[in-house]
């Protein structure tokens, strides 16, 4: 029988569930510290324990998206807050190859925030 996460990426159609696959990877191996978990019923990547970030998809569009936790203290043009006060999203199309030099550099300035203090990881 299937877990919840492993039931989470197949419901989805194969093209966003390998791009969806391709972001857990990219998140994972952005640093040792990074662990996945599964809150809230999705799932969420941690730093030290701490959520930091998490994959989903977009209620209106089905679009994959790559969601910060922290976003509010990130400036990328390609971050959306939309109605959310702490969080900010990077949208995807999964027809089409993955940002990763962009998701990279996002993904860094996430971990940076809590590697400098500014998020707490206690």
């Amino acid at each position: 029988m299937l877990n919840e996460q492993e039931q989470f990426y197949l419901k989805h159609e194969e093209d966003v569930n390998a791009c969806l696959q391709a972001l857990r990877s990219i998140i994972l191996s952005m640093d040792k510290e990074v662990t996945a978990a599964w809150k809230y019923g999705m799932p969420m990547f941690c730093y030290k324990g701490k959520m930091f970030c998490y994959i989903w998809t977009h209620k209106k569009t089905g679009q994959p998206y790559l969601g910060i936790v922290e976003g509010k203290h990130i400036e990328h043009p390609k971050l959306i807050q939309e109605k959310r006060a702490r969080m900010k999203i990077m949208l995807f199309d999964a027809d089409k190859d993955l940002p990763v030099k962009t998701i990279k550099s996002i993904l860094k300035q996430a971990i940076d925030l809590y590697k400098t203090g500014k998020i707490a990881t206690k």
